[in-house]
């Protein structure tokens, strides 16, 4: 079992909406619901994926281990960090770290994290030659621009959207959402072997059916 349940109320722009709304405004928590769900559907292993901030859920009959990890730390551009929680059944715990294909370098090129909005996690400023800001780069909301920026940054081919019925609003909202395509992809790598290696060492250790 794979989820993400809701990070708005982890966020760390959650302060913003404290200061301006009040703690009525913020979103439930529904990493609980997700645990309920997880224990009543008991599946082999699961992995839940939020941000940094988030509580590591827990499930009676289950022993989790959490990962926090970078996109950039396996070959992304864009700076996206996220915990990664990993739960399997019984005592024994199974990391994922060891399992992890990690980029010997960062890329040359950074990009700061894609949001929902489609403004960016902090402002960037161009000077001029004299040194004195000139004008920000982004921060002006979701776009045309800053969707195929986002689609780029995700990992994901220009054609993502392609045959979309999505509005730009709601193709920026999907991708702010959504984990990076290299991330995801070394994460569920990691998995795979984790518990081929779990299956080995632990009698009775269950695999995923297929």
């Amino acid at each position: 079992m794979i989820g993400g349940p809701p990070c708005q109320r982890f966020s760390r722009l959650r302060h913003r909406i404290l200061q301006r709304y009040g703690p009525a405004a913020l979103a439930a928590d529904l990493i609980p619901e997700f645990a309920r769900v997880v224990g009543e559907a008991q599946p082999a292993w699961f992995l839940m994926e939020n941000v940094p901030a988030a509580p590591i859920p827990q499930v009676p009959g289950y022993t989790v281990t959490n990962l926090l990890l970078n996109n950039r730390g396996v070959g992304g551009i864009q700076h996206r960090e996220r915990r990664f929680s990993f739960g399997v059944p019984g005592l024994v715990a199974v990391a994922l770290l060891p399992y992890l294909d990690l980029a010997v370098l960062e890329a040359p090129e950074f990009a700061r994290g894609v949001l929902a909005s489609g403004n960016r996690t902090g402002p960037t400023i161009r000077l001029d030659r004299q040194g004195r800001p000139r004008r920000k780069i982004g921060g002006d909301g979701a776009s045309r621009q800053t969707v195929a920026a986002a689609v780029r940054l995700q990992g994901l081919p220009a054609t993502f959207f392609q045959d979309s019925p999505l509005t730009v609003a709601g193709q920026q909202k999907m991708l702010g959402n959504g984990v990076p395509l290299p991330l995801g992809r070394a994460v569920a790598q990691a998995v795979r072997a984790a518990l081929q290696a779990h299956v080995a060492e632990v009698p009775n250790a269950r695999l995923p059916r297929r």
